[in-house]
């Protein structure tokens, strides 16, 4: 997700409908008989533009399920010993520790067994 929603893209985006309100906003400028109406109306509808692209990239990520839901699931599909190691390569976007933590909470919960210690250990899921 992007920390920001660029109003600049979308105004970029909408260039032509940008340069078209801007015109009909000038005539009349010198006057002071110009129109500010189309300009709010183009200014609040990229402003409602943004809040829709930001509001759809937060339920994205409140869709995805937590990290340490995603290691549980993958670690309660393993059907024959694995390492963290294994665990790591399934799982490219998790660093060791939660999956360490997971691992150490589903011992505690005896849903997994550890075997051996250091790199040699392997973890076991009980079934």
């Amino acid at each position: 997700m992007s920390l920001y929603i660029s109003l600049e893209r979308l105004i970029e985006e909408s260039k032509e409908e940008y340069c078209r309100v801007l015109k009909l906003c000038s005539q009349g400028w010198y006057e002071g008989k110009n129109e500010i109406v189309p300009w709010w109306n183009y200014f609040l509808s990229t402003l409602r533009a943004a809040y829709k692209e930001f509001e759809r990239q937060v339920e994205s990520v409140e869709a995805r399920p937590a990290q340490s839901d995603l290691v549980r699931q993958t670690v309660l599909a393993q059907m024959v010993p694995f390492t963290l190691a294994d665990m790591a390569a399934q799982l490219p976007a998790a660093s060791s520790q939660p999956i360490k933590k997971v691992l150490a909470q589903m011992k505690k919960a005896g849903q997994t067994r550890l075997v051996g210690r250091g790199r040699g250990a392997r973890w076991d899921v009980i079934r």
